[in-house]
């Protein structure tokens, strides 16, 4: 049978999500407490690898095994077994045909950032701290630019291995409450640092290194060279996974410093 598994962690102390050899990534560790309950080695393939120090809300993962556990006992009887910056919080047997990559129909990510001239001795690894004021509106205004679909390669990582640089981004949106403000972006698939170099790129805006409308020359030229910095992975959250609504997979509402 096949498992779908929802996983939190904070990806600190992680190489990111993938397997690396001679280090500590999220998937080595979910895997050998999973096999530990089903009492065989198994293989986890998630929605979205994530890199290092990024941080997942609602991280979905399946894996296939031969033995019968209720979901209770693939939820705790795998968390026994996790360090605290990782959990999983739930399980659900799927149909053959789920895939956690291949189904998905949309992500979700976060981009949180602190935003006040000291830093914050609570939220150091969890957030991108900003110790200049930003102007929230002009980069509100520059995100439209990045609404629907669009080549991003100006906004791809040079070791992206993409074939296709075309992805449609549904959701663009800064919110900001307090100190707070978050960068949310929903789209049916992501390049390698295209959340983290759109920040980036944003944060430029905000800070009045460039108009709202350099976003769109940036976009038209397809180069990276081009668009800001690499905004640190800190502040970057996996939120959500969007599949058909016939797959029935739990959802979690995560809780956020910053209200819904």
């Amino acid at each position: 049978m096949k498992i779908a598994l929802g996983i939190e962690y904070n990806g600190r102390d992680f190489c990111g999500w993938q397997s690396q050899t001679g280090q500590r990534s999220v998937q080595q560790t979910l895997e050998q407490a999973v096999g530990f309950v089903a009492n065989h080695a198994v293989t986890l393939v998630c929605a979205g690898r994530t890199d290092t120090g990024v941080h997942a809300v609602e991280q979905v993962a399946h894996f296939t095994t031969h033995v019968q556990r209720n979901p209770r006992q693939w939820v705790f009887g795998s968390n026994t077994r996790l360090s605290r910056d990782v959990a999983v919080l739930w399980a659900k047997p799927v149909d053959a045909d789920f895939h956690a990559r291949f189904s998905a129909l949309q992500r979700h990510y976060r981009y949180l950032i602190f935003n006040r001239p000291v830093r914050s001795a609570l939220w150091d690894a969890q957030v991108s701290w900003f110790c200049r004021p930003l102007d929230v509106a002009k980069m509100q205004e520059a995100a439209v630019y990045l609404h629907g679909e669009h080549d991003f390669s100006a906004f791809r990582a040079s070791s992206c291995q993409a074939k296709n640089p075309v992805r449609t981004v549904s959701q663009l949106t800064l919110r900001a409450q307090g100190d707070w403000l978050a960068l949310d972006i929903v789209a049916n698939g992501f390049l390698h640092h295209m959340v983290r170099n759109i920040a980036g790129s944003l944060l430029a805006v905000g800070q009045g290194q460039y108009p709202p409308d350099w976003i769109k020359a940036v976009l038209a030229s397809r180069s990276r060279s081009l668009a800001g910095v690499t905004a640190l992975p800190n502040g970057l959250y996996f939120c959500q996974v969007i599949y058909p609504a016939h797959y029935a997979l739990p959802q979690i509402a995560p809780a956020w410093p910053l209200s819904h």
